[in-house]
């Protein structure tokens, strides 16, 4: 993806994101960009449940997510995320997968996924911080087939068939996240993907109000009005929020994203 160096600035970027260590295209610095990224900026979808247009250039997404503090989905998530990982010298290919997440295998998908491949050396890495409540904070090494690491418990990335599966554990069963191939991806690619998941009346970018964050001890996820912290310890937290005002207060306080511009659509949509 490309887009003028004015509509992006990269010490902006890494100060949004918390980084203030030495610039470095190797595997710590990826891990921490990535790690940082994920758990500053929100996963939410806030736009398309407004029914607010979504635009996918460069300029765009940053204002949105470094400058107005807000959070995005898979497109802004990644699309922001390989800018800035090239701006640091590292080899980024931009990629398309289909999700799996809850979907019967024998049901067929659209690639409405946005992934990214990353090379330092000769090693490649998934790196992705746009897949909400199950969002990767760590990168998968594409040779290793065992489970790897990471700081929201073990994924492991599978591969069958031409095609690559990154997996989770939960409650002890490996559950697949999506799948993807290495066919190289362009802009309107993501576009029509995009527009889809914004406009689609079935989508449930349009029906449910989400969002998601990984904190340091586990992760928060907001699906209409539940509320639900997931603990690395094993515990689950639920509750209901009661009001479009407490809603409005926990996207704010608790998952970081800013509602200037948007909270008094946000607060009407809430309460019908």
């Amino acid at each position: 993806m490309t887009a003028s160096s004015t509509a992006f600035d990269l010490d902006t970027y890494l100060y949004r994101i918390g980084y203030r260590g030495e610039r470095q295209n190797n595997y710590d610095m990826l891990a921490a960009v990535q790690r940082g990224q994920a758990s500053t900026i929100a996963f939410e979808n806030l736009d398309p449940w407004l029914r607010r247009p979504v635009a996918l250039d460069i300029g765009a997404v940053y204002r949105k997510l470094v400058q107005d503090g807000r959070g995005g989905f898979c497109f802004e998530h990644n699309l922001l995320l390989g800018h800035a990982l090239r701006a640091l010298g590292f080899t980024v290919l931009d990629l398309a997968a289909r999700v799996r997440w809850n979907i019967p295998d024998d049901q067929p998908r659209p690639r409405t996924h946005m992934v990214l491949v990353v090379t330092i050396g000769v090693q490649r890495y998934l790196v992705d911080t746009g897949f909400g409540g199950h969002t990767l904070t760590a990168p998968l090494r594409m040779d290793r087939r065992s489970p790897q690491v990471t700081p929201h418990g073990a994924a492991r990335l599978q591969y069958e068939g031409g095609l690559y599966t990154p997996q989770v554990e939960v409650q002890g069963e490996w559950r697949p996240l999506y799948t993807f191939d290495l066919q190289p991806q362009r802009a309107p690619d993501y576009e029509m993907a995009c527009w889809y998941l914004c406009n689609h009346p079935s989508s449930i970018f349009r029906g449910q109000l989400m969002a998601a964050r990984p904190l340091a001890d586990g992760r928060l996820a907001l699906r209409n009005r539940e509320l639900t912290f997931y603990g690395l310890d094993g515990r689950v937290e639920s509750e209901t929020l009661p009001t479009a005002a407490s809603v409005c207060d926990v996207l704010s306080s608790r998952f970081g994203i800013r509602l200037d511009g948007i909270a008094s659509d946000l607060a009407a949509s809430l309460a019908d």
